[in-house]
């Protein structure tokens, strides 16, 4: 078989050598052999397809991690997921645009259409809570297990909104900067004890009645910036303190629902410091 130099396969691949030595270390494109004197490495010409296709997905802006799930599906399977993906792409393009539209808006002093805020009560609950610093990109990967978990009959919750897990965000979270970010499951005060035994790396914690602010956000717009500005104006206007460390309440799995139906909330407790 005959091989060629890593810098040889880096320009058959349209990548460059420090991508390929990222993608070694990740174990997601390894090198036939490597030199035990040098560290050189080398490639075989049957491995061109999966680094294209590797650098295909990175210029589609696919996390590496998803792009390792990717590579590892059936074809069909595969063709499926980067279908998902180029969806979520373009609905967070087009709340980019949504949110260009409303700074150009604010600061041309022009009116600018917010989401509407409303206000509901919310009982005193008992709380399961689990805590990891965290990027935007790694939210997913965090969440989603709880909320399949912790969402289903198995747990006994309050009824109605009341009972509906969230995420709690105790800072900015992007994909440069990391905070606290809280998943919190509201169950039943007479059950936490026995619940709380079965999860004993969760946290309890008790909620007192109170009021909470909160806006509905479509599938069609799953950026959370101009509810963020709608909450921010509410608060304004109103002249009501808050702690500011929003939730974010699922309601639907976004595969299940049209573009126009709402996905998640975010809300903000009120009468909080």
């Amino acid at each position: 078989m005959d091989l060629v130099t890593i810098g040889a396969f880096a320009r058959l691949a349209s990548l460059s050598p420090k991508a390929l030595r990222l993608y070694d270390e990740l174990s997601l494109l390894s090198p036939v052999r490597v030199d035990p004197g040098t560290g050189y490495r080398w490639y075989s010409p049957e491995q061109l397809g999966r680094a294209r296709r590797i650098a295909q997905l990175r210029r589609l802006d696919m996390p590496l991690s998803r792009i390792r799930a990717v590579l590892d599906l059936p074809s069909g399977e595969a063709a499926v997921e980067i279908g998902a993906f180029r969806g979520e792409q373009e609905r967070g393009w087009k709340a980019k645009s949504e949110l260009a539209a409303f700074l150009v808006a604010h600061l041309l002093g022009k009116e600018t259409v917010m989401y509407e805020v409303s206000v509901r009560e919310i009982p005193a609950r008992a709380l399961l809570c689990l805590s990891e610093h965290l990027t935007a990109d790694r939210i997913g990967e965090f969440a989603t297990p709880l909320f399949g978990l912790f969402g289903g009959p198995s747990i006994p919750r309050p009824e109605g909104n009341a009972g509906r897990p969230f995420l709690r965000y105790h800072g900015e979270v992007s994909k440069d900067s990391d905070a606290v970010v809280e998943f919190c499951c509201p169950v039943d005060p007479g059950e936490i004890e026995a619940i709380g035994a079965r999860f004993p790396e969760m946290t309890r914690s008790d909620e007192k009645a109170g009021r909470e602010i909160y806006v509905s956000i479509p599938k069609a717009n799953m950026m959370t910036a101009l509810g963020f500005e709608s909450l921010h104006r509410w608060l304004v206007e109103h002249d009501e303190e808050t702690d500011w460390k929003p939730r974010q309440i699922f309601l639907v799995d976004p595969t299940t629902v049209e573009a126009s139906e709402p996905v998640y909330e975010l809300a903000v407790r009120l009468g909080v410091r």
